[in-house]
């Protein structure tokens, strides 16, 4: 049984001269503990891909399976869900300006169980890990572009999520700092078994990752 599976996705967007088709019946199984890259072409659908099989947008058709279960964006319960199992970690942060960098990484596990104390103990915790923690009480402003995605991965993980999906995690670092993340998401993955999926441009990435995908022309194909 696999972690993540999709089955048959498709996708399209209206235009004013028709359907614009971006993903055409695509499939896709992770296995827990595994990092997996898709690259791709700008426009291909990369970002879409991953908004649909983190539950943050409804495909036209097809079936996503999480532990073998199907999940939908129109479930009772999916923001629940999305919130303890789906990790994420975005190219521009999305941090909250008006929260400390240990309030931004609590707040996950704040919303999942009202426990505040207990929230930001856990944030603390990984920002120990994550060689943060003398930076806990500044706001994102006065954080650098690579301690502010630091941050993000931190958020992402706070709840022990299965899964962590990464959209272009490293597109506003410089190459040191892009080093610095590649080397930490590797460094979970033997440490934890936590499972990414990421996509990106960026090819040392993927060179170091378990697995790469292509996706073109609407589906994916394994980099030869």
């Amino acid at each position: 049984m696999y972690l993540l599976e999709a089955r048959n996705i498709k996708k399209s967007y209206a235009e004013a001269r028709g359907k614009l088709e971006i993903l055409k019946g695509l499939h896709l199984q992770i296995n827990q503990g595994e990092t997996v890259v898709i690259t791709g072409e700008s426009g291909t659908g990369k970002s879409t891909l991953l908004h649909l099989l983190g539950m943050l947008d409804q495909c036209d058709s097809g079936t996503i399976l999480f532990n073998g279960r199907p999940i939908s964006l129109k479930d009772r319960n999916i923001s629940r869900f999305r919130n303890k199992s789906i990790g994420f970690v975005f190219q521009f942060h999305y941090l909250l300006e008006d929260f400390t960098a240990e309030e931004n990484i609590a707040m996950p596990m704040f919303i999942a169980t009202a426990e505040l104390n207990k929230s930001l103990q856990a944030a603390r915790d990984l920002l120990q890990q994550l060689d943060l923690y003398e930076r806990r009480s500044h706001f994102p402003s006065q954080l650098s572009g690579g301690e502010q995605q630091r941050v993000a991965v931190a958020r992402a993980l706070i709840n022990d999520p299965e899964i962590v999906l990464a959209d272009e995690p490293t597109g506003n670092l410089d190459i040191n700092h892009s080093k610095e993340l590649i080397d930490l998401i590797i460094a979970l993955n033997k440490s934890k078994g936590q499972t990414f999926l990421i996509v990106t441009h960026n090819l040392d990435i993927a060179a170091r990752m378990k697995r790469h995908l292509i996706l073109a022309n609407g589906i994916l194909h394994l980099k030869k």
